[in-house]
């Protein structure tokens, strides 16, 4: 189905499939294109509203009866790592970080593999090949980069990739689209390092925010995004910080959201490219 706005910004809604966080629930996608000398204005303006990026495409959740995917942010400035961060950084303290532009490489799709394998082989990207990761990767009509991290071979043979994460830059922050490491390096923590490493890419940068996607409570692979803090999610068309937000109102409301038409009246466009 398709909805219009002013402009020519046209939304769509996808068709119903199993929820990949809480069980026996149901998720939908409202989204929209993402193309033309105005993606990066419209990605900076629907990011901050609760929106996420998947190649040329912007989407928010709109699943009928359920809230419970919070876009989640964290407050660069107030963030002070405890002290399991702090052992995380120690541990990584030898990682090299290189920021490249979106261009997908084998070693990274090779890394990809592996970590779908280990972590996710069951998920709706397990059977990706290299052609689509280059598409995640390459199609991107705003300001992207590749961040790759690289440590020494135990061997002292060169050094090896580890983690890698598409990264957006918005006017505001930067935006985390999706990351994957070393399923054999548990002990380092490194997905843990690579959001700790953002927070300080977005503080050399000037940046407020660090952008995670979402948060969904009682999801036991969203967990690991509460523990950064001050962390901030949208709800009821604002950005409020975790601790001040009453989840237990968006589990009693889970019936109450808008219909897409309104939903879609009530979204903030660009005003020009």
């Amino acid at each position: 189905m398709r909805h219009s706005l002013p402009q020519s910004h046209q939304f769509y809604v996808t068709a119903p499939q199993p929820c990949p966080y809480l069980a026996g629930r149901v998720e939908r996608k409202l989204f929209t294109a993402l193309q033309g000398e105005g993606a990066s204005h419209l990605n900076d303006v629907l990011s901050h509203q609760g929106f996420r990026r998947s190649q040329n495409v912007l989407y928010r959740p709109s699943c009928a009866g359920c809230s419970a995917c919070l876009s989640a942010r964290i407050v660069v400035d107030g963030f002070v790592p405890g002290k399991g961060q702090r052992r995380v950084m120690k541990r990584n303290a030898g990682i090299e970080r290189v920021v490249t532009s979106p261009w997908a490489t084998e070693p990274q799709y090779a890394l990809f593999r592996r970590y779908l394998d280990a972590r996710h082989a069951t998920g709706g990207m397990a059977d990706m090949d290299m052609h689509e990761f280059a598409a995640m990767i390459e199609e991107t009509p705003v300001r992207s980069r590749v961040i790759e991290y690289y440590r020494r071979r135990p061997d002292g043979t060169g050094r090896e990739l580890v983690a890698v994460c598409l990264t957006d830059l918005l006017t505001d922050g930067v935006s985390m689209v999706y990351s994957f490491f070393d399923p054999e390096m548990t002990r380092d923590s490194l997905g843990a390092f690579v959001i700790l490493d953002h927070i300080e890419i977005a503080r050399e940068a000037g940046l407020p925010f660090v952008y995670l996607g979402y948060w969904v409570p009682g999801s036991a692979k969203m967990d690991y995004k509460a523990r950064y803090h001050p962390l901030e999610i949208f709800y009821e068309g604002r950005w409020s910080l975790l601790p001040e937000t009453d989840l237990s109102a968006i589990n009693r409301r889970q019936g109450d959201r808008a219909t897409i038409v309104d939903q879609v009246a009530a979204i903030e466009l660009p005003t020009t490219k």
